[in-house]
């Protein structure tokens, strides 16, 4: 049984930094590809960030440049590093993992996280206050 279990989350001021990370388990071979999604007060789930095995990474447009996503493979963990967080980063992230290219192609169905045909994590709190 695949488990992703998220840790970091927490309250920063707008400028300031948090590390998200995300710790996996019982992957089977057709998982190759982690991420981050979030859902804020009032919004539908929106895809972050995504690494993949080969180490390829995408990240949404309103978080290049202040976002980077990490793996490290031999600790099965994937990380968020946000940095210059701003108060709209506020939301609940969420660790998911699927095969290669399927966080991107399902974002443009998903409304509400946590969603289908992904592994997803419990979720975990970012507070960003100005």
């Amino acid at each position: 049984e695949v488990q992703l279990v998220e840790s970091g989350g927490g309250s920063a001021q707008a400028g300031g930094s948090l590390r998200l990370s995300c710790t996996a388990s019982g992957f089977t071979v057709d998982v190759t590809e982690m991420g981050w999604y979030r859902q804020g007060p009032g919004n539908e789930c929106e895809l972050v960030s995504t690494i993949s095995s080969d180490g390829t990474t995408y990240y949404t447009d309103s978080v290049k440049g202040r976002f980077t996503i990490s793996q490290d493979n031999a600790k099965n963990t994937e990380y968020l590093q946000m940095n210059s967080l701003k108060p709209e980063d506020t939301a609940v992230y969420y660790c998911a993992a699927g095969p290669k290219g399927a966080l991107v192609s399902i974002s443009a169905y998903v409304r509400t996280c946590p969603g289908q045909f992904l592994y997803w994590g419990q979720g975990t709190q970012v507070t960003v206050s100005s």
